[in-house]
């Protein structure tokens, strides 16, 4: 899309010096300065290729905080609970007795899976019973590409991911990445549609 879109906008630029040089009759160098302006005046948005984790934590607004994590003792039940309260489909799960320190993840289907499914009661069961284990657990970093973020989800088929920069900064869900997407491309389209219709000079 952002091809398309710089690829038009340079031909706009020549067809402009193209007129001016047939009625004014000036030469090359005024096409080629004319053609360069009209870049200079419509500078790419940022592409996919350069939006980050970082971005996308940045648009959600959240804050790490107790919401997002529960420990490798809480009972099940609690932690489902803390899921429904906050409206999320994942926890990550931090060791007893040490800072920030990341035992694994628990999820929605962690828990329909080895709790309803094998009819056993979240009430007795602990969240390390069930969970993923950190030696399975797949981690991106603020950095981290937006693409690459997603094609890690869809390899792995998870859609939760937590973030981490030597320690626990957020988490991302496919929910979130696919926005970024989406976005990002309905915002090319806006300016292809208005560079179309002559909103870009």
């Amino acid at each position: 899309m952002q091809g398309i879109v710089r690829a038009l906008r340079s031909c706009q630029g020549i067809l402009k010096a193209a007129a001016l040089e047939h009625s004014h009759g000036r030469g090359i160098a005024r096409i080629e300065k004319l053609s360069s302006s009209c870049k200079w005046r419509s500078p790419a948005p940022k592409g996919l290729e350069n939006i980050t984790v970082e971005d996308v934590l940045m648009n959600k607004s959240e804050e790490t905080g107790p919401w997002l994590w529960c420990h490798t003792d809480d009972t099940v039940i609690d932690a489902v609970k803390n899921m429904a309260k906050n409206n999320i489909g994942s926890l990550v799960v931090l060791k007893l007795g040490e800072q920030q320190s990341i035992a694994g993840i628990i999820t929605e289907r962690d828990y329909l899976r080895k709790i309803v499914a094998q009819d056993r009661s979240p009430i007795y069961t602990r969240v390390r019973e069930i969970m993923t284990n950190e030696n399975k657990l797949i981690t991106v970093t603020s950095d981290t590409n937006i693409l690459q973020a997603m094609q890690l989800m869809t390899e792995n088929q998870i859609r939760h991911v937590p973030v981490i920069d030597g320690k626990l900064v957020g988490m991302i869900s496919i929910k979130d990445v696919v926005r970024a997407v989406v976005e990002q491309q309905s915002g090319e389209l806006k300016q292809l549609n208005q560079y179309i219709r002559g909103d870009y000079y």
